[in-house]
């Protein structure tokens, strides 16, 4: 009987605790799952509200704004979150201001137009750090960013009045995001061109020479060869020039 008595309370611990488990689990992952839905029906009405008559409530887009199918959480996430969307006016390229909705609501459009139609996603924070290779970083961005963005990533003009942007002080989110999803006239950059450790040694060359003084001496700006060129024809000539004169007038 003690034997019997022992196995039942075995059985009734195991059993119960078991049972708890398997409820617990379950029930966090109903709240994961209501928390995603919630996000992602807020995200419905600031769409309706705020992105729809562009873009179209089923993300077709229409003559006023391109179709976001396919463009993922990831392209949402940087347009809104730098500002560039909403428009605040027609031009050559959206421009860069304060964001017009909270992290928390810039999230759930991004939840939003991912449940429609699936694409790149928001990079997590490992993907983020600065600490790959920035000899690396800085031979891939040459090869690919600096013939708009300037090898020092000071930005550059482009044709019909657009331009590449600084990317000083840029968010390491937001230039992984812009190579993942190529918004407006840059090109993408999706994991198959640069990986994703390729695209995290880029990001440690931008931090790099951002928190590095020039050691060429004053960067003019970083503006290249043409402020340099201009700097010496200017100060360097001129300064011969009144050298001579001053010489011409001394001995005469």
């Amino acid at each position: 009987m003690a034997t019997v008595v022992l196995i039942a309370i075995g059985l009734a611990f195991t059993g119960g605790g078991y049972a708890l488990f398997t409820s617990t689990a379950t029930a966090q992952t109903d709240t994961a799952s209501s928390t995603s839905q919630s996000s992602v029906d807020e995200g419905k009405k600031l769409f309706a509200a705020n992105c729809a008559t562009c873009h179209g409530m089923s993300l077709e887009g229409s003559t006023a704004g391109p179709a976001l199918l396919g463009v993922g959480a990831a392209s949402v996430d940087f347009q809104v979150g730098t500002g560039r969307m909403p428009l605040a006016m027609q031009g050559p390229q959206a421009m860069e201001k304060p964001p017009q909705f909270t992290e928390e609501q810039t999230q759930a459009l991004a939840d939003y137009v991912a449940s429609l139609s699936p694409g790149p996603a928001i990079p997590t924070d490992d993907q983020l750090t600065a600490n790959g290779n920035a000899t690396n970083g800085g031979e891939l961005f040459r090869i690919n960013c600096a013939m708009c963005h300037n090898v020092a990533g000071a930005g550059g003009a482009l044709t019909e009045g657009k331009f590449a942007p600084s990317l000083t002080g840029v968010d390491s989110k937001y230039i992984y995001e812009a190579m993942l999803t190529g918004p407006q006239n840059m090109p993408v950059f999706n994991d198959h061109n640069i990986t994703p450790e390729d695209k995290r040694d880029i990001i440690t060359y931008l931090k790099y020479i951002q928190n590095n003084d020039s050691t060429g001496g004053y960067d003019l700006g970083n503006l290249g060869p043409v402020a340099e060129g201009l700097f010496i024809w200017i100060f360097g000539i001129g300064a011969v020039v009144a050298l001579t004169v001053w010489l011409t007038a001394k001995s005469n």
